[in-house]
């Protein structure tokens, strides 16, 4: 390692970035920008046990609720069912209107909320990439604090030598 490496390059840990304003993720206990989408896990209002997979595509806006066996939302029809719209809420709370706008490629004048501008198509996906992420995040939250590096995890390159 050169000298000149930064102390991030030094550690196989990443920062993790705060939320904008304090969560309270018993609705919605995970919510990712990721794979082109706003998705995110969100409690079931009527059964404790069950829980919905719901996403925002960016660019198209579609839409997509299912439980995290695959079951279709009864709520989304041509519009976003209650659980998009608490994980469009929650998404905010964590990253801030303006990064989730811009993700989903949309324009949200201020005072607007984000799921007044959200009215693309339903277009089921698949749940279990999210729910899988889902539970390995829980996974994680077992884990005793520690310095050290997580042997499952210590295997990406912390140096920068990968470029």
């Amino acid at each position: 390692m050169d000298a000149d490496a930064t102390a991030w390059e030094q550690r196989s840990a990443v920062r993790v970035v705060p939320p904008v304003q304090p969560r309270k993720p018993a609705k919605v206990p995970f919510v990712e920008l990721a794979d082109g989408r706003l998705q995110g896990v969100v409690s079931s209002g009527s059964d404790i046990e069950r829980v919905y997979v719901s996403s925002i595509t960016a660019g198209s806006l579609a839409l997509s609720c299912s439980t995290n066996n695959n079951r279709p939302c009864g709520g989304l029809y041509s519009q976003a069912c209650k659980h998009i719209k608490a994980l469009a809420d929650e998404a905010v709370v964590q990253y801030g209107l303006d990064r989730v706008a811009r993700y989903l490629r949309i324009e949200v004048p201020p005072g607007d909320s984000l799921i007044a501008h959200v009215n693309g198509p339903v277009e089921r996906t698949p749940a279990a990439v999210v729910f899988s992420r889902f539970l390995r995040h829980l996974a994680y939250l077992e884990v005793p604090d520690s310095a050290d590096p997580l042997a499952e995890l210590h295997w990406f390159p912390a140096t920068g030598a990968v470029r």
